[in-house]
C-alpha cells in the first residue's frame, strides 16, 4: 500500500511538471549533445549521482522519471532510500542508457533531486528540533507555483505533516477573511452555513489572546492557529484553549527558537520556510562515455 507521501507522486500533474521542464530545457533539441552524436549511434553510458553534502535523499522517482521521459531505457537505480539522511561524497543512485540521454536529462533530473532534498532537509532539521515534545512540524501553502505536490512530498519525506493542499479542502479562516466577513464569529458562521454536514474541518487564525476567546466562542471550529504570537502568549493560549480545540503556531518561528514554540503544548507549528526558503542540497551527476574517437 502506498504511503501518503508517495500518493502525492501518483498523479499526472507530476508527469506534467516533468515535461513541462524538460520542454523548457530542451526547446527544439539539445544542440551541444546533438552535435556530439551526429551521424553516429549514441554509446551507452553509465553515471553515478552523488551527494555533495549531507542531507536528506528526497525526489529520487522523480529523477527517474525524467529519464525514462527523455528515453525508455535511460535509467536511474537508486543506492539509497527516500528519507535517509547520507553523508558527502556517498553516490545514492547509478544512471545508464544511451550517453546522448543522459546528458540531455542530467540539469533537469538534477534541479528536481536538488530542490526536492534541500525541502527535506530544511524540514528533518525542523522536525529534530521539537523531538520529544510531542509537537508537530506542518508545511503550508507557500510553495513553488505548480510544484505544490512535490514541495508537499518533500517535506513529508523529510519529518513534517502536510497540513491543507489547496483552498480546497480545509477551511482557513484568516485576518482578511475576518476583515470581508466582518468579524470572527461571522465569518465562521457564514462557513459552517455555507458547508452545512460536509466533512470538511474549519481553523480560525486568532492574532491576539482576545481573539483566541472569541474563537473560543464559535461552534464548528476544529483547529485554532496563533498568528505570530511570542512563545509566553502561545503558552497562555495553549493553556486557555484546554485542549477543546486543536492548535497551532505559525509566524516568525525558525530554526533557532521553533523548540522554545514547541515547549509550549502547541500541537502543531507551520512553517513556510522549508518550502519557500529551503535552499538547494548540492548533488551532481558524474557520467563515463566510451570515447567517441
Amino acid at each position: 500500500m502506498a504511503t501518503r507521501a508517495e500518493e502525492l507522486l501518483n498523479d499526472s500533474s507530476v508527469v506534467r511538471l516533468v515535461q513541462i521542464a524538460l520542454s523548457e530545457d530542451i526547446g527544439q533539441g539539445d544542440v551541444t549533445t546533438e552535435s556530439l552524436f551526429a551521424g553516429r549511434t549514441p554509446p551507452l553510458g553509465r553515471g553515478r549521482v552523488m551527494a555533495k553534502e549531507s542531507g536528506v535523499v528526497c525526489g529520487l522517482p522523480v529523477a527517474a522519471l525524467v529519464f525514462r521521459e527523455v528515453h525508455p531505457e535511460a535509467l536511474l537505480q537508486p543506492l539509497a532510500s527516500e528519507g535517509v539522511w547520507v553523508e558527502k561524497g556517498t553516490v545514492i543512485a547509478e544512471v545508464v542508457g544511451p550517453a546522448s540521454a543522459l546528458l540531455t536529462a542530467e540539469r533537469t533530473a538534477l534541479n528536481f533531486l536538488q530542490r526536492m532534498s534541500g525541502v527535506a532537509t530544511l524540514t528533518r532539521r525542523f522536525a529534530q528540533a521539537v523531538q520529544g515534545t510531542g509537537t508537530a512540524i506542518t508545511d503550508t501553502r507557500k510553495t513553488i507555483p505548480g510544484w505544490r505536490r512535490l514541495d508537499k512530498y518533500a517535506t513529508a519525506i523529510g519529518g513534517a505533516q502536510n497540513h491543507r493542499m489547496g483552498l480546497y479542502d480545509m477551511v482557513l479562516i484568516k485576518d482578511n477573511h475576518i476583515a470581508a466577513a466582518g468579524g470572527i464569529r461571522r465569518a465562521v458562521e457564514l462557513c459552517r452555513r455555507e458547508l452545512g454536514e460536509l466533512d470538511v474541518l474549519i481553523e480560525v487564525e486568532a492574532r491576539s489572546l482576545v481573539e483566541v476567546r472569541e474563537v473560543l466562542q464559535c461552534e464548528g471550529v476544529h483547529r485554532i492557529m496563533f498568528d505570530n504570537f511570542n512563545p509566553d502568549d502561545v503558552r497562555r493560549a495553549v493553556e486557555l484553549v484546554a485542549g477543546k480545540l486543536e492548535t497551532e503556531a505559525s509566524g516568525n518561528i525558525g530554526l533557532e527558537n521553533v523548540r522554545r514554540y514547541a515547549e509550549t503544548g502547541v500541537q502543531f507549528i507551520s512553517v513556510g520556510a522549508i518550502t519557500h526558503s529551503a535552499p538547494a542540497l548540492d548533488i551532481s551527476l558524474e557520467l563515463v562515455v566510451p570515447s567517441l574517437l
